[in-house]
């Protein structure tokens, strides 16, 4: 096919992207009897189950708990079903970017002085995330020590609800060719499975490329056995004190207090049923948070900040890691279709390769007003209006690569005791020489990808690899400082330039701060079960794995509980 050709069947396709929702009806969006405004929560209630936060883990867990016990769910952001569009695949970028006090992305600078994020809405970070869907990488569940028949069952039940084979369109056909061509073999076409080689995956965004998330999975519960208040930003746990004979004693959660939208306090308390628990699934950033806010943490850090210390566990907010993400902008002369993360390239030393197009691009700002003429060219080439402070879209995309078991580890420390303020979060990123060797290695093979025949159609003849490197350094990917000399070397451009992948894991793991089933040492009627336990992100993307997680601990913890009952 000439160029000419593929120039028609680019455009072709990208308007039939852009008109396919009006021709085909989306799903209606649940409308759950039971999700409600915190404002109108009682000033005290009993559940057996307060699962505190309704993100990726706590939804499909409250959903599983509710089929046999009342369940009170938590959330501090709002519903993602209100204005649906803001979470559509095109607006992935301007949605993380967005700073309205509605937005559900809380912006936030990492010590490290990378742009991070946290979800606030009902849905967690599968509102906000890039959407692929993958399971995790076999010697993580070896590791966990999970039961592999129910880890299988537990991802096809979220499955039923929200995954769908992730499209292939030309820019994206591109990289999965260029990927193949470039060594990352074999070709392992369609597969939720972690093999390594070169895949196309699933998505939790529908052919109308509108998203589906975890909130989704809500539909499961029993309505009249589950409550989910939003804007309910929890303040702390309850605890009591038992004395047992012949042991010493152990404070037991009982509850927790909440806050409403208007600022108004409730209480919501445990059930005096033997099994009732409070269970927090607030991700990496806010388990510890809310453990520390309770008293349970490094005892020093929590006397500073004169918070009474209930049980010292200093290894809360330790070890807290994230997957360092960077790249190359690539714009094309080619109109592309609106992609994100359908195919993934899983290389022979753990580096995972992926890449998205035309999505809408949060305003560029000042940050490039001045660059060198060289680079003024290559923006005027490639349609990016330098300066803009209006959101515009990127005819082109990016090729990303992801280090996957990252070695560097930081930790997360309380700023204040306000539960609305996130803490100083540092990741330490390449810290570790071998995380910046395995970056380098990601680069080569997304370089080689870039280079390679199947994607030249999506390249600028006047624009060399060389200046695309600097490009992506242009952009304000990040507060680090960096010149035109970044790219001098292949360390020096993943230093400067590395971005967060969003994946946080680590502050509150198993061994360290939880045991094997996930509750708080030295504590009873207490356990966090979400991503802050895991050691290292399982496979390419964690999102399909903390789902199953949720699902997979809340059928453990139903084993044992008779018939449903609202005690």
């Amino acid at each position: 096919m000439d160029r000419g050709s593929w120039k028609f069947l680019n455009a072709f396709l990208v308007v039939v992207s852009a008109l396919h929702p009006y021709f085909c009806h989306a799903e209606k969006a649940p409308n759950y009897s039971f999700v409600r405004e915190a404002t109108t929560a009682p000033q005290v209630s009993y559940h057996a189950y307060i699962v505190v936060g309704g993100g990726t883990a706590g939804c499909p867990l409250a959903a599983t708990l509710s089929e046999k016990a009342n369940v009170l769910v938590l959330e501090r952001g709002g519903s993602p079903y209100l204005k649906p569009d803001r979470t559509d695949k095109v607006n992935f970028l301007s949605g993380l970017y967005d700073s309205s006090p509605d937005s559900y992305a809380q912006q936030f600078n990492s010590t490290d002085g990378v742009f991070s994020h946290r979800a606030r809405v009902l849905g967690g970070g599968s509102v906000i995330n890039a959407g692929f869907y993958s399971y995790a990488d076999p010697e993580f569940i070896k590791e966990v020590g999970f039961d592999e028949a129910l880890v299988r069952d537990s991802y096809q039940w979220v499955e039923q609800k929200l995954a769908f084979e992730a499209p292939l369109l030309l820019w994206q056909s591109a990289v999965r060719a260029g990927l193949l061509q470039a060594g990352v073999t074999p070709d392992n076409r369609f597969t939720y499975d972690h093999i390594k080689g070169t895949k196309t995956g699933a998505t939790i965004f529908d052919k109308n490329d509108h998203r589906h998330s975890a909130a989704d999975l809500l539909e499961y519960a029993d309505p009249t056995n589950i409550k989910v208040y939003l804007h309910a930003t929890v303040l702390s746990i309850i605890f009591t004190t038992e004395d047992k004979p012949g042991q010493p004693s152990r404070p037991k959660a009982t509850g927790v207090i909440y806050e409403d939208a208007s600022g108004v306090t409730h209480k919501a308390l445990l059930t005096k049923d033997p099994m009732s628990e409070v269970i927090v699934s607030m991700g990496a950033i806010g388990s510890p948070q809310l453990l520390m806010l309770s008293g349970i943490g490094p005892a020093n850090k929590l006397k500073a900040l004169g918070i009474q210390v209930l049980v010292d566990l200093p290894m809360v907010g330790q070890n807290l890691a994230d997957n360092a993400m960077n790249g190359v902008s690539v714009p094309s002369p080619l109109p592309v279709e609106v992609s994100l993360l359908s195919t993934v390239g899983i290389t022979q030393y753990g580096n995972y390769i992926e890449a998205w197009s035309g999505l809408n691009l949060p305003p560029l700002g000042e940050m490039l007003r001045f660059l060198p003429p060289l680079l003024n060219q290559v923006f005027n080439i490639a349609k990016i209006k330098v300066g803009s402070t209006t959101q515009q879209k990127l005819q082109g995309g990016a090729i990303i690569q992801k280090a996957g078991r990252p070695r560097s580890k930081g930790n997360l420390e309380l700023k204040s005791t306000n539960p609305k303020e996130t803490p100083k979060v540092t990741f330490n990123y390449f810290k570790d020489p071998e995380d910046l060797k395995q970056c380098v290695r990601g680069m080569e093979t997304v370089l080689k990808v870039v280079d390679s025949s199947p994607f030249s159609r999506f390249r600028y003849p006047a624009i060399s690899t060389q200046l695309l490197l600097q490009l992506t350094v242009a952009l304000p990917t990040n507060l680090r400082s960096r010149s035109m000399g970044t790219v001098s070397s292949m360390e020096k451009f993943c230093n400067d330039t590395v971005m967060t992948f969003w994946h946080y894991h680590g502050s509150c793991e198993v061994g360290k701060v939880v045991d094997k089933d996930y509750r708080v040492v030295g504590v009873d009627g207490l356990r966090v079960i979400d991503a802050s336990t895991f050691h290292v992100t399982p496979g390419t993307n964690p999102q399909a794995t903390v789902m199953m997680l949720g699902r997979y601990m809340g059928v453990r913890i139903l084993k044992d509980r008779p018939a449903k009952g609202r005690r």
